[in-house]
């Protein structure tokens, strides 16, 4: 008789979150569609901010969020479908860059912050608040991940 050794999780082993765990988004499906027509909840605006390092009034220019519907919405506790669009098209981007700098939060914010000439030396984060701007900082992104630069 042979016996086998199972592994067995300790609770020293700690369970990595993801990106859109860390920043309370479903990363895609049903639940991703569901979540933005219903409205992100309010506290996804905090995590982004925290989880990208930006500061909170940068990340409202950047997702074209004024801050008195900022006030509005902390009291209603979500976002509307629009805005919401806006913050996980933002979250889709910085996840992105992050995932172009291998990790790094600061340089992924820094590239995000400065003139890209890719972009026409616009800022990436100046280019989020329509779907074609950021599906161009998306596209760049890809490129740059493969090395193409043209």
């Amino acid at each position: 008789m042979t016996t086998m050794n199972v592994f067995t999780p300790t609770s020293s082993a700690k369970k990595v979150m993801s990106f859109w765990q860390l920043v309370g988004v479903p990363a895609r499906g049903a639940s991703l569609y569901t979540a933005l027509h219903n409205g992100l909840p309010f506290e996804v605006y905090a995590k982004l901010a925290k989880v990208s390092g930006l500061e909170k009034s940068e990340l409202a220019n950047a997702t074209v969020i004024a801050s008195a519907t900022l006030q509005r919405r902390a009291k209603a506790g979500k976002f509307n479908k629009d805005e919401s669009d806006r913050l996980y098209r933002f979250a889709e981007v910085y996840k992105s860059a992050l995932d172009l700098f291998e990790g790094n939060n600061h340089d992924a914010s820094n590239w995000l912050k400065s003139p890209v000439r890719g972009l026409g030396n616009k800022r990436p984060i100046e280019m989020l608040s329509t779907s074609a701007e950021t599906e161009a900082v998306l596209n760049l992104i890809g490129r740059l991940e493969h090395g193409v630069f043209a």
